[in-house]
């Protein structure tokens, strides 16, 4: 009589250990996954900042095929087409999501920045009008300011660019592109104001270097503005000012900046060069 009681007991234990397998299994299985959602994360991030454009979208794009309903996912599809220059396709992208259930107004100012840089302008300021004006963000303003600009509504297109420059801790590029559009409104004293100022955020910034120079010789001043510069960035904006003078008339000033710059650039300066024999010729 003990031999079936003890069969069964051993049938009860390997029934209990298989359940034991099982939920050790799932355990394993369930942990498995969250560490792949981790690594999938952190990879993410990565593709976004430091991976290559093309490969991020590419990524994404696989990624996105074995998860098509992921929302993240395809916000960092869209964030990588733009920063492979493809502002067209990440469009696309972008009206899928705000469209979706899960689209925010950050997806749907990211939609306007990516029909701005394919220049569809009416879509770009349908899509923040759509926004409600309790979501005040940097980015929103400033691509309400670009929009504005793009009307020569320069009275919004001020109060737009001022609102963006209070709202972010790097305001170099909003402040340069508000000089920019006062140099497109021929308000030359306002421009340099504006770069100047973009360049006390980011002295680096060349292109605010260079848009300083251009507004300082629209109003025939011809000498360099004192800020930092390397020696190619020396003679890179000698050059530009030197085609501002000729442009204006002042020949002999262009010509004589002109010289300064090929003797400044540390190698051969050819652009300054060619347009130095032009002129002596």
């Amino acid at each position: 009589m003990r031999h079936p009681t003890l069969i069964a007991l051993c049938l009860t234990s390997m029934a209990g250990l298989a359940g034991c397998q099982r939920s050790t299994d799932a355990q394993v299985d369930e942990a498995l996954k969250s560490v792949n959602v981790i690594d999938e994360s952190n990879l993410s991030d990565i593709m976004l900042t430091v991976g290559d454009p093309n490969e991020a979208v590419a990524y994404f794009t696989r990624t996105l095929a074995q998860n098509p309903g992921r929302t993240d996912l395809k916000r960092g599809l869209a964030k990588s087409l733009i920063r492979a220059n493809k502002p067209a396709e990440a469009a696309r992208v972008w009206s899928d999501i705000v469209q979706g259930p899960e689209g925010t107004n950050d997806d749907r100012v990211a939609y306007a920045d990516a029909l701005i840089r394919t220049n569809n302008w009416a879509q770009a300021e349908a899509e923040l009008n759509r926004i409600p004006p309790t979501h005040e963000t940097y980015e929103r303003y400033r691509l309400e300011a670009m929009v504005a600009d793009s009307k020569k509504d320069w009275a919004r297109a001020d109060s737009f660019y001022e609102i963006a420059s209070d709202l972010t801790a790097k305001p170099a590029g909003v402040l340069n592109n508000w000089g920019y559009s006062k140099l497109t409104r021929n308000d030359f004293a306002g421009a340099e104001r504006l770069f100047q100022e973009a360049l006390t955020y980011e002295p680096g910034l060349f292109t605010a270097k260079n848009n300083l120079v251009l507004a300082r010789g629209a109003q025939r001043k011809y000498e360099l503005p004192v800020v930092e510069m390397n020696q190619t960035e020396r003679a890179e904006l000698m050059y530009t000012l030197a085609l501002t003078a000729v442009k204006q008339g002042d020949v002999a000033v262009g010509k004589s900046l002109m010289k300064d710059a090929v003797e400044t650039h540390p190698q051969y300066f050819e652009a300054a060069a060619r347009s130095l024999e032009a002129l002596e010729q």
